[in-house]
């Protein structure tokens, strides 16, 4: 028996900004900007400065003049995902894939084989970096929950392990932000209430956080604070919803840019949803206005499909509808996502009970991006814009 828990949470350092760190000997130890209007990612030596990711060009160069602004490099950062998770696999066959960048991975059955999940973690790490060139954070825990919680404490290039009887003694001084769930607005409503630490909300009582906050998000956050989470490490779990986004800056866009900015992001996701064999029946439309607030706008179809001109459709019913506020408060991210997703095959048949043929311009265009590469067909209206990066994603 050991008092460590079998959870592992790894999560790859400033991800983007590392691979470049890595490939340019030249950059280490120095401030990376990886993306020029909007900052994609960012190296600690940045981050110091108050650079994040997701912030505009020209702030970020101003909170650091210093800083060296590259572009990304998405097969680059692709190719290093790929060799992570095969170390990943390498060490233990039950891995749940978060993002292209961390990953759960449950080492509960090594015991014998490859020792305590301390040490199968330091090993881990030292194979990412020997294997893959990266510096990688790992957090110990008896649950997904606290083991995310401990990389993130255990951050940059660490190792933190939190064991059965110091569970609550790690937790409870942390700050409310530290749980899944609390953001500006939740943590703004607590601390209202004197409530800054996961400590001080256990005080309150599951009761009273559901009066406060509401019932899901109370119970929520009550169990949280208690490490009460009994989710397992699941593998091979496909995705519930596919989405993509495009930041805009501050520079306002005319209704023709929004549409050919949709028409982009509908053609990607629609084109992802055919190669895995899916379909979806809502449609998301989401946005961030130029004051940083955020909303969602959704359709749900009559029937599941993975049609581009479907999509289409009802994102552009969506944005439509979203117009006046867009012109009122302006428009910094536009994005749109596809969920309630089912396999294709399990479409039900309408009368008279007749399987749809797949849309032939689909079809079309599929196989010829599939032969010549994602760049030799595109609509006429994005002829002669630059091509926006792709972010690398775990297969869907």
């Amino acid at each position: 028996m050991t008092p460590e828990g079998p959870i592992l949470h790894a999560d790859l350092d400033s991800f983007y900004a590392s691979v470049e760190q890595r490939d340019d000997p030249s950059l280490r130890g120095r401030p990376v900007i990886v993306g020029g209007g909007v900052v994609l990612a960012a190296s600690y030596e940045a981050k110091a400065y108050g650079v994040r990711t997701a912030m505009g060009g020209g702030q970020a160069r101003r909170l650091c003049p210093d800083a060296i602004v590259v572009p990304p490099r998405m097969h680059a950062y692709s190719e290093a995902s790929k060799a992570v998770f095969e170390v990943f696999g390498n060490t233990t066959p039950l891995v749940e894939g978060i993002s292209i960048d961390e990953a759960f991975l449950d080492v509960g059955g090594l015991l014998k084989i490859a020792g305590t999940p301390s040490r199968i973690a330091a090993k881990l790490r030292k194979d990412v970096l020997e294997q893959v060139g990266l510096p990688i954070t790992v957090g110990v825990a008896r649950t997904k929950f606290l083991a995310k919680v401990a990389s993130g404490v255990a951050k940059p290039d660490g190792l933190l392990v939190v064991p059965h009887d110091k569970e609550l003694e790690f937790l409870h001084p942390l700050p409310v932000e530290r749980l899944w769930g609390v953001g500006k607005v939740t943590a703004q409503k607590l601390r209202e209430r004197g409530v800054t630490t996961v400590g001080q909300m256990e005080g309150f009582g599951e009761r009273e956080l559901v009066r406060m906050l509401g019932r899901g998000v109370g119970v929520h956050l009550h169990a949280l604070s208690h490490n009460d989470d009994p989710r397992r490490v699941q593998t091979g779990r496909r995705r519930r919803s596919i989405g993509a986004q495009r930041a805009l800056g501050s520079r306002p866009r005319t209704p023709a840019e929004l549409d050919a900015m949709l028409l982009t992001l509908a053609d990607r996701l629609a084109r992802r949803l055919r190669a895995a064999q899916r379909v979806c029946r809502t449609v998301v439309l989401r946005l961030r206005f130029a004051d940083f607030t955020k909303a969602t706008r959704s359709h749900t179809l009559l029937e599941a499909t993975e049609q581009t001109g479907a999509i289409v459709a009802a994102a552009r019913d969506l944005l439509a509808a979203a117009r006046p506020v867009i012109d009122e408060r302006g428009l910094t991210l536009i994005g749109l996502a596809l969920t309630n997703l089912t396999k294709d095959d399990s479409i039900q048949l309408a009368l008279p009970f007749e399987a749809k043929p797949r849309d032939a311009l689909d079809a079309t265009l599929d196989t010829v991006r599939n032969r010549f590469g994602s760049k030799s067909i595109t609509r006429a209206v994005h002829l002669g814009q630059a091509e926006e990066p792709w972010v690398p994603l775990l297969p869907d």
